[in-house]
Parts: C-alpha cells; structure tokens; sequence
C-alpha cells in the first residue's frame, strides 16, 4: 500500500473468481472472468479482491486449503486449455446437470477432472515444443523448489488413498521417511507428473488475467488466512512447524472466542503454529508463503492479523471455542522478517472481532491500513465502523464474505435499528445496498470494497458464507446478466463524485456518464 497522504481513492469489487458465471459449475480464469475485467474497468474499478485460490476440501472453505502454495485445479479454464491446443474444441460441451447459480464440488470435479486428465495426457505426448520448455521452465524455477514436489506428491498419495487425511496414512508414509517417499514417488510418478501440470496450468491462466487486469489499470487484492488445514501437504511436509502430537494431530486448535458472529466462538480447528520453532528458522515458511501470494496479487489481505499480536489457543479436545485461552503472537519479529525477505509489507489487516491496544499498535507499527465494516456501524455510532470514525488509512467495506449481504443484514435487523440505519444513510429511494455502497464509496477510506452481491441488491440467499455453519457456504455465483452496463455507469458516475477513479483525468466532471442520480 502506498503511504496516506499520497495514496489514491480506489474503489473495487469483492468477487471470488469461483463465483463468476461459466458453463463449468464453478467460476474459473476462462473467458466469463476476461469479461468480467472488461465490466470492471467501465464501472470504474480499480480494485479486484478475491479470496483464497488454494485448492479446497470438505466444505469448500477457500480458507481451510490442501496447500498454502497450490492453486484450486477446478479454477483451470477448459477454454483456455484449448486455446493452448490441449483439448479439442467438442470436448468443451458441458453437462446440463451442473447448477448454473450454486457451486456443486461433487459435480464440479465430476466434470472437470477427466478435461483436465485428457488435457495432461495431450499435453505428455503432442505438446509444442514451446509450450513444453514454458512447463519445464515454471517446474524448475526456484519459485516452485519450496512447495512444488511436496504437494504433487501429497495430491498423489491422497488420490491412490481415497482422498483419506494424511494422519491415517501408514507410518512411513506419514512420517516422510526417505524409502517410503522415494517408492511412492516411482510409483506414482504420472499421477505426480499430473498434478505438476495442473499447477503449471493454474499459474499460467492466472497470470494472463492478472496482466490483463492491469492493462485495465485494475489490482489485484489477494487474501492470505493465517492458518492453515490440519490435512494439508503444509502440515504433513513441515510438522515441526506445528504442535502436534507424535500421530501428527494437533495438541491445540485455532479460532475466535465468542463473538458477534457466534455465542460459543468458532472454533476454526486448524493447528496452531510453534512460533519459537518458525522463529529459530528465521521465519522462512512464512517469507515463501507471502512471496507466493504476492505472485498471484499486488497487495494481500492478511487474515485475522489479531492473531500476530495474540491468538485465542483452544485445546484440541474440546468441542467449542469458549474455553481457549489468549497466548501472545510472534508480533513485530515475523514482520521484520517478511520485509528483509520481500523489501516491503503490500498488505492489509484484517483487524476484526476482539481488537486490543496491542494490535492496534501493531498495525500503526508496521503502517498497515484496517478494514471498517459499514455493517457493523451505522447502527451503532460508539462503533470504529461508523463512517464518521472511518479513517483515511482504511478499506471500507460494506460487508464482507463472511456478513450476510448489505439487503439481507437490513432485513434482519430489529425495526428501531433499520431506522437508524435509514435516517444515518439518508434514504435515497434506491434501496439500502446502494445506500451502503454510497456511504463506503463516499467515506475518507483509501478503497472502498463492495461484494458483488450489494452492487447487485441481492438478498440473503446470496450469501457467501456463514460462520460456524458448515453446509450451504461458498457456492454463490453471481449470473452473466447481472453485470450490466447501467450498473456500471451509475458505478463510474459514483466513483467521479467520490473521488475514486483510476486517473485524475478521467475524474473530471465533464467525463461522467449523464443521466444518473447523485444519490
């Protein structure tokens, strides 16, 4: 981020790639996300977040990945596959069955594993020689050294063992000694070989479109969770790095106490870090992590950043969060280390729930900006997200994934409160989304962010995701339709009177598309 008193007013969209329309069951980097930048840039935006891109699990969580390296196979695009000549063109005739407005996983990779299998097979034995020398050259990198055979071989392992978790996997497979690894590895050698080119293809489609984004002046804003998953090539390649005990399960878990969100806590159940263990190692797994993320954003949104400064220690044997406990966090020490190992911190704090002195210090410590959350301010005014105490050093939000939508939080609010709410924001007559994306775009906030769902209007069966319930989450996706191109002029006329375009000159007032109300 660039320092506050020279920073420009952006504003951008919070839009999970896996939420983009497309035949496939699931958004991906094929041609409804190329479209998608197109819209983007005619509604004035510069900012693209998205979630997590790890390959996910049972439940779907971007948030509870198989690598904090890897990226989501089902993101790979079968049109651009093609397009690289590895699939033919009627091999991109999509089932009926797959459900064009929820994510199925289930049906999702019943579809796409065998285009991505047949392309890998094509690619083994017809490849051009180019495209060939780009995979052997992306495989060898040293950008790839640190986490790439890891997670082919993991990904492997899992696939011959029916998708079980590595702690169940017989000892010498669980434990990486040498023989075991190196028998597997010979005899999976082109299930390994497979997941390689996923990877290849993932990172190859990725950069396309975010080089695409920025020939339309838009970044990308990445989003890196603190924790990792238990049954995950991390944990299972580097377990001195956790507390675990000798089985490799966690002795303590991750999570929040109770909070707005829930009165018993979430209790996340990721395993918790040996932050004197990462320390003694100068914090490498942590400066390889963040150098990978920043291959994939301009600027990273880091995942309850309060658990640097302290983080709620639940033991494993429990079954909610109430009874945790705070340990103190690596603090200022990690952060040095990530600046001297990638020269500078593109990050944002996501500085939500329990938020002590100590974060804040060490937020302001580092210069990192907050997050605000309009939702939880504009009807409570003694609130740090009420607009008026918005900081310039701040992303503004209306909600985020984890809030139901700005229409569906409305809705449920008590009546006394939705006329605070209505009286606070000044009804404008066009609902209380816009009212809410008005208030972000117009608040001091360096960026405003508006999940795709309240630039829509749309209601609670929107939502992305509610926490500590486990089904009906991450399966949005926004239609082809909703993206129109009077939505993005009364966005680009809004971004204008806010101050928020990409460049001085297309600020000037004469440039503002007609016809729109100021409100």
């Amino acid at each position: 981020m660039t320092d506050s008193a020279s920073a420009p007013r952006r504003a951008g969209i919070l839009l999970h790639p896996t939420s983009l329309p497309g035949p496939w069951g699931i958004g991906d980097f094929g041609p409804a996300a190329w479209q998608f930048l197109d819209w983007a840039k005619r509604a004035g935006l510069s900012v693209w977040q998205v979630l997590p891109l790890g390959p996910t699990s049972y439940g779907n969580s971007p948030y509870g990945a198989l690598s904090a390296f890897a990226g989501n196979p089902w993101l790979v695009s079968p049109e651009k596959l093609a397009e690289d000549g590895l699939l033919p063109r009627p091999a991109l005739e999509t089932p009926g069955a797959l459900d064009p407005r929820h994510m199925d996983s289930v049906a999702v990779r019943a579809a796409k594993e065998p285009l991505l299998r047949r392309a890998h097979e094509h690619f083994t034995r017809f490849a051009p020689r180019g495209l060939r020398a780009a995979a052997e050259e992306w495989s060898a990198a040293p950008e790839q050294a640190f986490w790439l055979e890891d997670w082919a071989t993991f990904a492997a392992l899992k696939a011959r063992l029916g998708e079980k978790e590595w702690t169940t996997w017989d000892a010498p497979l669980r434990h990486r000694e040498p023989a075991a690894l190196t028998t597997a590895r010979r005899e999976l050698v082109d299930e390994i070989d497979f997941h390689r080119f996923v990877q290849f293809a993932f990172f190859r489609q990725f950069a396309a479109l975010r080089q695409a984004a920025a020939e339309r002046a838009i970044e990308i804003l990445g989003d890196l969770p603190i924790y990792v998953a238990g049954d995950s090539a991390d944990v299972w390649s580097h377990p001195e790095l956790f507390r675990l005990d000798e089985a490799g399960l966690p002795t303590v878990v991750a999570g929040v106490p109770p909070d707005y969100f829930s009165a018993t806590g979430q209790r996340w159940g990721n395993p918790l870090y040996d932050w004197r263990r990462m320390a003694d190692q100068g914090f490498r797994w942590w400066v390889e992590r963040l150098r990978a993320n920043l291959r994939l954003a301009d600027v990273v949104r880091l995942d309850h950043f309060r658990g640097f400064a302290a983080y709620w220690e639940i033991p494993a044997s429990e079954p909610t969060a109430v009874r945790g406990r705070w340990v103190k966090g690596p603090g200022r020490a990690l952060f040095e280390a990530l600046r001297q190992g990638l020269g500078g911190l593109p990050l944002v704090a996501e500085d939500l729930g329990v938020i002590t002195p100590d974060v804040r210090a060490l937020r302001d410590e580092l210069g990192l900006p907050g997050m605000k959350v309009l939702q939880f301010g504009v009807a409570g005014f003694d609130s740090d997200h009420a607009p008026h105490h918005c900081t310039a050093r701040s992303v503004v939000y209306t909600g985020t994934h984890d809030n139901d939508t700005a229409r569906g939080w409305f809705e449920s609010l008590p009546e006394a409160d939705r006329g605070v709410a209505r009286e606070y924001l000044g009804d404008g007559g066009h609902g209380i989304a816009w009212d809410l994306v008005r208030a972000a775009y117009t608040s001091v906030g360096e960026i405003a962010i508006v999940p795709a769902q309240d630039f829509f209007g749309l209601g609670s069966e929107a939502r992305m995701n509610t926490p500590g319930e486990g089904r009906g989450n991450w399966e949005w996706r926004a239609r082809a339709e909703d993206f129109t191109g009077d939505l993005a002029e009364r966005l680009i006329r809004l971004a204008a009177l806010a101050g928020r375009l990409p460049s001085v000159a297309a600020a000037k007032q004469e440039e503002i598309p007609e016809g729109y109300p100021l409100d």
